[in-house]
């Protein structure tokens, strides 16, 4: 019996022991299996940045001077000695109105000037005479002031000959359009043969001087307030910085240019104040009625920046996850501004400096979870293993 007791008890003995050791590889496991289950995400912590961005404006872009080409007389147009397009500088040749009928007063207004003058000479001589004679008592007073009359009246009629003599030698050369600046030739409406008058509606042309472009935008009352603060009400456009043109393409032109004008009105209909621009156009890549947008630099010297992949919308509010001393993660609104870079958002409120927060991934996590912190170095060099390991495998 004791030995029968003795082997029932060592029994026990090694089922209890089988027991606890089996009890502590399953706890062993879940432990590790939890830890296992804990994501990796990349973290950082933010630090005060200084940072450049740019705000942008829709803005419409004409030349220095825009010059309609109208004819200062009526006739039919004769000669074109330019094209659509073309090049010009001032004083060159456009174009001819027949001018024959324009030759042909400049004679008539010679030979009016020439009669005048001759009915002068004998006004005068006339009126030496009178003179002379008055001085001997021959003529009265009265016949000799009639004869200074009569010579006053001849010189006037001189006069005016000479004045219609230049205007009809103006309405002559006016025959003859010139350019009044440099620029670009415009559309050309009218051709050889088309009758044009001072009063026609349609312009022969547009000369357009784009040696220097002017690009024309808006701002509001609020952002025209916070310009002043930022750079002085006083001076403030000797003051305001350089700016940018981002062309319809996208492209940025490659001159920069300089806010020249402020209008010192807000029209109170659209609530704005318009700007003018000026950039160079040496190589004339700008034109009239081009569009684009002015960018408007902004500088900031201690800003937090945070990546627009960490952040996500909800209910129009901006969030993103902040790590902390647990490992935790919390769910926090941020505040920011409405200008970036298309890469990082400027927080105004939310976070500071010294906070850490989850780069990647921000959509999938929850208020609250458990996440193992990796640098961002960490994140990437992981990222680049496992695509160089996939790649390798596709070509096994």
């Amino acid at each position: 019996m004791k030995i029968r007791k003795a082997m029932i008890i060592q029994s026990q003995r090694v089922i209890l022991s089988t027991a606890i050791c089996l009890s502590l590889f399953s706890c062993g496991k879940q432990q590790q299996s939890g830890f296992n289950m804990v994501k990796e995400y990349p973290v950082t912590t933010l630090q005060p940045e200084s940072v450049e961005l740019n705000t942008s404006y829709p803005a419409t872009i004409k030349g220095r001077q825009d010059i309609e080409i109208r004819p200062n007389v009526s006739g039919f147009i004769t000669q074109l000695c330019v094209d659509e397009g073309a090049t010009v500088h001032k004083g060159q040749l456009l174009f001819v109105i027949d001018p024959v009928q324009y030759e042909e007063a400049v004679k008539v207004a010679e030979a009016a000037v020439k009669v005048a003058e001759a009915n002068v000479a004998t006004a005068q001589l006339t009126a030496d005479n009178k003179a002379e004679l008055a001085k001997k008592n021959i003529i009265s007073d009265y016949d000799k002031q009639m004869a200074f009359n009569t010579l006053a009246t001849q010189k006037a009629a001189l006069a005016q000959a000479k004045a219609q003599l230049i205007n009809a030698k103006q309405n002559l050369s006016y025959t003859k359009v010139i350019s009044p600046s440099n620029g670009v030739v415009g559309t050309i409406p009218l051709r050889v043969g088309s009758l044009v008058s001072p009063s026609s509606a349609t312009p022969l042309t547009t000369v357009s001087d784009n040696s220097e472009m002017f690009a024309y935008f808006s701002l509001n009352e609020k952002q025209i307030l916070e310009l002043a603060r930022e750079h002085g009400a006083n001076n403030l456009v000797q003051n305001l910085p350089e700016v940018q043109l981002k062309l319809s393409d996208g492209t940025l032109y490659n001159k920069k240019g300089k806010i020249a004008t402020i209008s010192g009105i807000i029209d109170q209909s659209t609530g704005t104040s318009n700007l003018r621009a000026a950039f160079p156009n040496p190589d004339q890549l700008l034109r009239s009625g081009n569009t684009g947008d002015i960018l408007v630099p902004i500088k900031l010297d201690s800003a937090i920046l945070v990546p627009q992949a960490a952040t996500y919308e909800m209910q129009d509010k901006r969030f993103v996850y902040i790590v902390q001393d647990d490992s935790t993660v919390k769910n926090t609104e941020i505040k920011i501004l409405n200008v970036d870079d298309g890469k990082n958002f400027v927080v105004t409120s939310g976070l500071k400096a010294g906070d850490r927060i989850v780069l990647e991934g921000a959509g999938t996590l929850k208020d609250g979870a458990q996440i193992k912190p990796i640098s961002p170095e960490e994140a990437a060099a992981k990222l680049k293993a496992m695509t160089q390991t996939q790649a390798a495998g596709k070509n096994k």
